[in-house]
C-alpha cells in the first residue's frame, strides 16, 4: 500500500473533483465553473447522470436508516464521504440515536473545510483527510481512535467511490476491501456501490473523460461482476445486490433509474 500518496491542501478551482461534480448534480453551491462544464461535458452522452446522483444519495440515506434501526448499527466509517449536503450519514443516524458515530474521510481538502465548519459543535463525528486507501492512517487516526470502538460491530461505507481509483493488487477497490474487513468485528457490514455499464462504449468514454478533467483522480467506470466480487464472504442482505434505487424504497412511487447507459449498482453486505 502506498502511503505516500501527497494530499493536496490547497483548492484548485480550475480542475473539475468527483465531489464537486456530485455536489453540483445534487443541486449544491459547493462548485465552481470548471465543475459545471464538466458536467455539462459528461451529460452529452450519459444524460441520466443527475438523476443516477440523486438516486444514489437517497440510497445512502435509506442504507444508513437500515443499518441504524433494523441492525442496531451506531458507528458508521465513511470513505469518500463527499461534500456535506442534506440529509448526510450523521443526520441521518444521529436522528436515530443521538450517540450514533460517524467519522467521515475524504482527499478533497473543500470537503475538509466544509465538513469540519458544519461538525464544530457535534463531539459525536469528525471529517478526517485522507485518501481512502490509506486504511492503516484511517484507523490509526485520533478522532478514529476516539469515536470508533473496532471490538463492535462497524458500518463501513464506500459509496459510489470506487470508480474514482484504479485497478492495482495493493490499492484497488479488493485490496481496500480486504484490508477494511480484516480490522472489523464480525457482524460489521459493508455497504459499497459504484458507477457501472455494461456497455464498453460508455465504460471508455466516462473513464477517459473522468481521467482527463479530473487530472488523474480517477479510477474506471466496471462492470456489475466487478462490484459482485467485492462482496466475497459476506453475506448479502436482501434485494442483493441491485440498481441503487430498487434497493428497498421507500414507496412503490419513489423515483427509480429509468435510463440505463450507465447505473449506480452495489448493495449491503455483512460479515460473518
Amino acid at each position: 500500500m502506498n502511503t505516500d500518496r501527497p494530499l493536496s491542501k490547497k483548492i484548485d478551482a480550475t480542475v473539475p473533483t468527483a465531489a464537486r461534480m456530485y455536489d453540483h448534480y445534487l443541486g449544491g453551491k459547493d462548485n465552481y465553473s470548471a465543475d459545471r462544464e464538466a458536467c455539462e461535458e459528461l451529460d452529452k452522452v450519459v444524460p441520466s447522470t443527475r438523476r443516477l446522483a440523486l438516486n444514489n444519495r437517497r440510497f445512502l440515506q435509506r442504507v444508513v436508516r437500515t443499518l441504524a434501526t433494523d441492525y442496531g448499527i451506531r458507528q458508521f466509517l465513511d470513505h469518500g464521504s463527499g461534500l456535506p449536503t442534506q440529509d448526510n450519514v450523521h443526520q441521518v443516524a444521529q436522528g436515530i440515536d443521538p450517540d450514533a458515530r460517524v467519522v467521515y474521510v475524504d482527499n478533497d481538502p473543500m470537503v475538509l473545510v466544509h465538513g469540519r465548519a458544519l461538525l464544530e459543535q457535534n463531539d459525536r463525528t469528525a471529517v478526517i483527510h485522507a485518501d481512502l486507501r490509506n486504511t492503516d492512517e484511517i484507523f490509526s487516526h485520533p478522532d478514529t481512535r476516539r469515536l470508533i470502538d473496532f471490538s463492535q460491530p462497524v458500518a463501513a461505507l464506500f459509496n459510489s467511490v470506487f470508480h474514482c481509483i484504479p485497478d492495482s493488487d495493493t490499492d484497488g477497490p479488493q485490496a481496500v476491501v480486504r484490508r477494511v474487513t480484516e480490522r472489523l468485528a464480525p457482524g460489521s457490514f459493508m455497504v459499497i456501490c459504484q458507477l457501472v455499464s455494461e456497455d464498453a462504449g460508455v465504460r471508455d468514454f466516462v473513464t477517459d473523460f473522468m481521467d482527463k478533467a479530473t487530472q488523474g483522480h480517477w479510477g474506471r467506470v466496471r462492470q456489475e461482476k466487478d462490484v459482485a466480487a467485492l462482496f466475497d464472504g459476506m453475506e448479502i442482505l436482501e434485494p442483493g445486490l441491485v440498481e441503487v434505487s430498487t434497493w428497498r424504497p421507500d414507496s412503490e412511487v419513489e423515483t427509480r433509474q429509468l435510463s440505463q447507459e450507465w447505473i449506480e449498482f452495489g448493495g449491503l453486505g455483512r460479515l460473518p
